[in-house]
């Protein structure tokens, strides 16, 4: 039997703001917008590439976790400094290349598995990207 993560919950202040900033600028479809009797609104957006979503909204039964209280979000990509740039080019505050040298952040790229870019949503949900080997990301 597998078990898939399929869908993540992602807190948010503003659903609107949470919906472009997601879909403009880091490129996630929307697969759904819904409004479910009037008492909740319920988005979900899924990365390119992706097998896992997010949701994020507002209302009953969306979630109760303080908005910006979701951190270590990581995506894979297969370039992280040609991601980064899409970032950049899309107005996304992200960190340069980074990986871990001695336990510690060093600047620059680090290698398959080892390079990361850090950034976060309009609420301060923490996300990372991570360089994985061709075909991974």
């Amino acid at each position: 039997m597998d078990w898939k993560l399929e869908l993540v919950p992602v807190p948010v202040a503003d659903v609107e703001r949470a919906k472009r900033f997601y879909s403009e600028q880091l490129g996630f479809d929307v697969d759904h917008d819904v409004s479910v009797g009037g008492r909740a609104r319920i988005v979900q957006l899924t990365p390119p590439g992706s097998e896992c979503s997010i949701v994020i909204g507002a209302g009953a039964g969306v979630t109760e976790v303080p908005p910006g209280s979701v951190q270590g979000l990581q995506l894979v990509v297969s370039d992280v400094a040609a991601a980064r740039a899409q970032l950049v080019e899309r107005g996304v505050a992200a960190s340069p290349v980074q990986h871990v040298e001695d336990g510690a952040l060093a600047d620059g790229p680090g290698g398959t598995w080892n390079s990361f870019v850090y950034f976060t949503d309009p609420d301060g949900n923490g996300w990372s990207l991570q360089e994985g080997p061709e075909g991974d990301g």
